[in-house]
């Protein structure tokens, strides 16, 4: 199947544009254009005035972009952790909001020739942009059993990972890791047992694609400089697909929605000093009608927080951990 042709639902559509409360006038940014569906949500509320910057890492996403003829939308190649460049380039000193949509998109899993899944058989890629970085069978090839098993056990939050690594090590002596159904076969091998309906390599491709695109730390790079560049009262809405990338997500906006102040300080709440973050209700996730027309939806968790008007202080970052995901 041609990666044209290949089609993708947008993941709590509504909920997210409208956590975004557009403004006709106003700047936003889809930091993770993937097929458009968000984007195309929100020039639908904007005026004519209004500018949506629609970023992605994937040069087919952005084929896609390019595609749509709007005066309003434009389309950069960039990734996450550049986000505060790309305003730059584009004369934005602030936005009015911002949407990410973390993970990977269905296209890039129903390609075979991008690497991602192991449903069909394709080389052993994984790249969210082909155009540059280490691929996966790249990175199998040169690291150590102890990195593999970490990788796997850290990324993948996989049980087996010691067994997968030996194994995968055992395999690459004997021939080169390079396709997606050589290296599932290889972990399934591994891997006797696991929950009903899951596959065998779930785990180990999902380690593996965080690790070739940096996907945690792009996250955890990518949000200071989102709450720089937000105006007063603009959202900050960001979906994600699995616990790690969740967690950093969860943890960053409650660091920069609350005061660190001792417990036994007398203080009244009028004098507690105003953090640059207001969350704004709780997580949401999928319904369960959207869920059973887009399974994809299942693992997807929105958080929404908006930027208030107190002075950013660098300082506050240094209590956000780069592997908070770890713990």
């Amino acid at each position: 199947m041609g990666a044209q042709t290949l089609t993708h639902r947008a993941v709590l559509l509504e909920e997210a544009v409208e956590a975004l409360a557009v403004r006709p006038d106003g700047t936003y940014v889809d930091g993770t254009f993937g097929r458009g569906g968000h984007s195309r949500a929100i020039l639908e509320r904007l005026g004519p005035r209004g500018v949506l910057i629609a970023i992605d890492r994937d040069p087919q996403a952005l084929a896609a972009a390019r595609s749509i003829v709007d005066p309003r939308l434009r389309a950069v190649h960039a990734r996450l952790s550049e986000l505060a460049s790309v305003l730059d380039a584009q004369g934005v000193r602030h936005a009015h909001g911002m949407l990410f949509d973390l993970g990977v998109s269905s296209p890039q899993l129903e390609d075979p020739a991008r690497g991602f899944s192991f449903r069909a058989d394709g080389p052993l890629d994984m790249r969210m942009d082909p155009s540059s970085g280490q691929t996966a069978a790249q990175w199998l090839a040169a690291a150590t059993e102890r990195e593999i098993r970490e990788a796997i056990g850290g990324y993948g939050e996989e049980r087996f990972a010691k067994q997968i690594a030996k194994t995968i090590v055992a395999a690459r002596d004997r021939e080169p890791i390079v396709r997606t159904k050589q290296l599932a076969d290889i972990v399934g091998a591994a891997v006797r047992t696991r929950e009903p309906g899951q596959d065998p390599a779930t785990r180990t491709f999902q380690a593996l694609r965080i690790l070739v695109n940096r996907e945690l730390q792009e996250v955890s790079l990518m949000l200071p400089q989102a709450i720089a560049r937000l105006a007063r009262g603009g959202r900050l809405a960001v979906i994600s697909f699995h616990s790690l990338e969740d967690r950093i997500v969860k943890r960053f906006m409650r660091a920069a929605s609350r005061a660190e102040l001792p417990r036994d300080l007398p203080i009244r709440a009028s004098e507690m000093p105003q953090m640059p973050l207001k969350i704004v209700g709780r997580a949401i996730r999928a319904s369960a009608a959207e869920i059973a027309a887009n399974p994809r939806a299942r693992s997807a968790t929105l958080r929404v927080a908006e930027r208030t008007g107190a002075l950013l202080d660098p300082s506050l970052f240094d209590r956000i951990e780069p592997d908070a995901w770890r713990s």
